[in-house]
């Protein structure tokens, strides 16, 4: 198995930290995710067998603000897991910074996840013992161990950025649910991530909060350029997106 820091490709390894879309779209801006014709089944082989997801098209860009929306049982879970990585299609490729991701093993995908992809969740699973900021390094203490000056003094900005200036050494039981929540957005952006997933980011805040949490994910996505994703049954929400992906029975059936 090749080494977690590098990613084989046909023209050889490389740096996920380093990664960089190779591909631009007709408006010049960098493509950060592209699935071509992915599906998805289970039970495979077996009279159970379903196909989930049918041969999804998509494209996200640098500086896209997109909404994932459709009724339950639609897909979205598994189209987000697939996307994020955290499971494969059974068909079709999904591009990731322009790299095939069907070609990697699974420590080199655990590598270009952790690098390039950030994820907020409806829950924020903060590690109680730890503090704010302790949560925050969380993504490069797993990948590079003790954190060094520079990248607490980033975790700091971050978690100034989200308003939560003062809050660094508390422990998330001392914080509010909004609180935890934006810690979490801060820890999802400390690897400067091409690509942010929220999966009903605000579904259980309440609506002066949530707008606060959308508030910032506009902000990063201007100032960092990256990529939002939002998985949500808010019309409040998905109606401010710069796109909205309506996903039904598995399959994309429009984009606003």
């Amino acid at each position: 198995m090749s080494d977690a820091s590098s990613i084989r490709t046909p023209g050889g390894n490389i740096d996920p930290t380093t990664l960089r879309p190779s591909t631009t779209g007709s408006n010049g801006h960098e493509e950060v995710l592209r699935l071509d014709k992915i599906t998805k089944s289970y039970n495979i082989g077996k009279p159970t067998e379903v196909e989930v997801l049918h041969g999804l098209n998509m494209r996200l860009e640098r500086h896209d603000f997109a909404a994932l929306i459709g009724p339950s049982g639609s897909g979205k879970s598994t189209l987000l897991n697939i996307i994020g990585l955290l499971d494969t299609p059974t068909s079709g490729e999904l591009y990731l910074m322009g790299q095939p991701t069907s070609v990697m093993d699974d420590a080199q995908r655990t590598a270009i996840r952790g690098s390039a992809i950030g994820f907020v969740f409806q829950f924020h699973h903060l590690i109680q013992a730890f503090t704010a900021l302790e949560n925050v390094l969380m993504p490069v203490m797993v990948a590079r161990g003790k954190p060094d000056r520079e990248t607490r003094e980033r975790g700091m900005a971050l978690l100034a950025q989200v308003g939560l200036d003062g809050h660094a050494h508390k422990q998330p039981s001392e914080l509010s649910g909004g609180q935890q929540q934006r810690v979490a957005i801060a820890r999802a952006l400390m690897t400067r991530p091409a690509l942010l997933l929220a999966d009903e980011p605000t579904g259980n805040l309440d609506s002066k909060t949530a707008g606060g949490i959308f508030d910032l994910f506009r902000q990063f996505n201007a100032e960092f350029g990256c990529a939002v994703l939002i998985v949500t049954h808010d019309p409040r929400l998905s109606d401010t997106c710069d796109r909205v992906i309506n996903l039904v029975d598995g399959q994309i059936v429009s984009e606003d």
